[in-house]
């Protein structure tokens, strides 16, 4: 009885397996690949979709291959001090003021204020014109040494209406006789792609 339900399972399984089989051969056409599937920059993006062939590597990138980037704000200041009744900037200061000049020659469209200073010694018409003089001998500098345009230099005299400290000693008055400035620029920066090694 055993035997009988052995073969007769073991005929089944054969007689499955052969109508399971076909005689049919199918031949493969081959097929012209038409897309370039190459990834020339290594951006993870084919040729085929590249639109930015000079990616950086390891940058972020869209579906087209092209890179992000961020905008951010980058700041240059300047501050420079005076002795008492002087409008002459010391020679240690025009360090500062190339730097000022290097900045604005990198960014085009920037403008600066040139903000002059005095102490509260001395009447008060006395010291908005030497805070001019002061905030008008830098922008000069700017100009003539550096070239930079006079209608990106602005020159503001404020005698002792701002002053940084208020008090009477010769510290104080020190600190007040000042030139500041700041300029601003729009800079880019390229996004990179996280990794575990990424510090932020």
């Amino acid at each position: 009885m055993n035997k009988s339900i052995k073969y007769s399972v073991t005929a089944v399984i054969l007689g499955l397996s052969l109508v399971g089989c076909s005689n049919k051969i199918i031949s493969m056409n081959d097929s012209h690949q038409v897309n370039d599937l190459r990834d020339l920059d290594h951006d993870g993006v084919i040729e085929a979709r590249e639109h930015c062939s000079n990616t950086i590597l390891g940058s972020s990138v869209d579906n087209d291959g092209c890179g992000s980037k961020s905008e951010f704000i980058v700041r240059q200041d300047l501050h420079i001090n005076f002795i008492n009744d002087s409008a002459t900037i010391a020679p240690q200061y025009q360090g500062q003021i190339a730097q000022l000049a290097e900045f604005m020659k990198k960014y085009p469209v920037s403008k600066v204020t040139i903000e002059g200073h005095s102490s509260k010694v001395g009447g008060y018409d006395y010291n908005i014109a030497l805070s001019q003089r002061r905030a008008n001998n830098v922008a000069s500098d700017l100009e003539s040494n550096f070239g930079i345009a006079a209608n990106r230099i602005k020159a503001v005299g404020y005698g002792y209406t701002h002053l940084l400290d208020n008090g009477t000693t010769e510290l104080a008055h020190q600190k007040n006789r000042r030139i500041v400035a700041a300029v601003s620029g729009l800079d880019q920066k390229i996004d990179y792609k996280w990794t575990i090694y990424t510090k932020n």
